[in-house]
């Protein structure tokens, strides 16, 4: 690299000798900062400020390659096998409150397979899971439109609403938010308004030319402590429910459970994700064993991201099932 090549603030701030010097010595020669500092006549301070400095003007190149022992191996392909899903990604036990930097990985290694390109449209479901992936890196694929698969919802979480996990995608991955102006659950009259609203026909009408979803799965609506405040707690054919993907919530056969109201839900309809060239499931938990299974029979996802004890947890509930 040449002085040409560097920036003029760079080239004033620090010499390109003392950069490669302090690079050198660091990452070649194992010296700690401290050690640099004496024997370049610095402060550990300034060390510190060469060697990012020395990264940003390509001095110094970081590169990090993902371990054999984080591909996925039989355990993936048992899990596939088993559901009968398409592929499976599997990332370590996920451990910690915040469940995106785990998962992330998975669901950034499910896109770069999916081939997306310009134009092409990505669903996005509601929930605390595919929200905190969408705040993590999943690559960049620019020109892609970002879409809500379901409607907002009263609940005041980031999470909850769908235009705000599809805004952070779209910013993350260099694509085109598409927002839907609805709620989950409207009125028998605002729900026909809706239906002819643009804005809102032209969002349902990316659903059925979608070429990947990312959803979460939600576990049996009766044992969550946060459950949708559209959901009657008192219906009586929710006592048969075990999960949900966008919102339409399914049996242990993976069978629609209907409820009153449900035919006014603003979401992607459960036909319309099976057609979706690569619907990506991203779960965890004991607590959502039987609802991937149950969503996998259905058909409504082709593919999962899950962790080590899921898996194991999903290949003997398919066994006993």
């Amino acid at each position: 690299m040449n002085a040409a090549d560097v920036a003029p603030e760079a080239q004033a701030r620090f010499p390109h000798e003392l950069m490669y010097a302090a690079a050198h010595q660091y990452y070649l020669e194992d010296a700690t900062q401290g050690d640099i500092a004496k024997r370049l006549g610095v402060s550990r301070a300034t060390v510190s400020r060469l060697l990012t400095e020395a990264r940003k003007q390509g001095i110094v190149e970081i590169r990090v390659h993902r371990p054999a022992t984080l591909e996925d191996g039989p355990l993936a392909a048992e899990v596939a096998a088993a559901l009968n899903l398409r592929r499976v990604y599997l990332v370590p036990k996920v451990s910690g409150p915040a469940l995106g930097p785990w998962l992330a990985p998975g669901v950034a290694r499910a896109l770069a397979g999916v081939g997306l390109e310009s134009g092409d449209v990505v669903l996005v479901s509601s929930g605390t899971t595919v929200y905190e992936c969408a705040r993590e890196g999943l690559g960049r694929f620019p020109g892609v439109t970002i879409a809500p698969a379901v409607g907002g919802q009263e609940e005041p979480q980031p999470w909850f609403q769908t235009n705000e996990t599809t805004r952070i995608l779209a910013e993350r991955v260099g694509g085109v938010p598409a927002y839907l102006y609805a709620p989950a659950m409207p009125g028998p009259e605002l729900f026909y308004s809706l239906k002819h609203e643009p804005s809102v026909r032209r969002v349902m009408d990316l659903w059925a030319r979608a070429k990947c979803a990312i959803v979460g799965v939600g576990s049996a609506p009766l044992m969550r402590q946060m459950m949708p405040s559209f959901m009657p707690r008192d219906a009586d054919s929710l006592r048969h429910a075990v999960g949900d993907v966008c919102s339409r919530i399914y049996d242990r056969d993976g069978a629609p459970v209907s409820y009153p109201g449900s035919e006014r839900l603003v979401a992607t309809g459960l036909d319309e994700l099976r057609r979706v060239p690569a619907s990506i499931a991203v779960a965890v938990g004991a607590e959502k064993v039987l609802s991937i299974v149950a969503g996998a029979r259905g058909g409504y996802f082709n593919q999962l991201v899950t962790d080590t004890p899921t898996a194991e947890g999903l290949v003997a509930a398919a066994r006993q099932l």
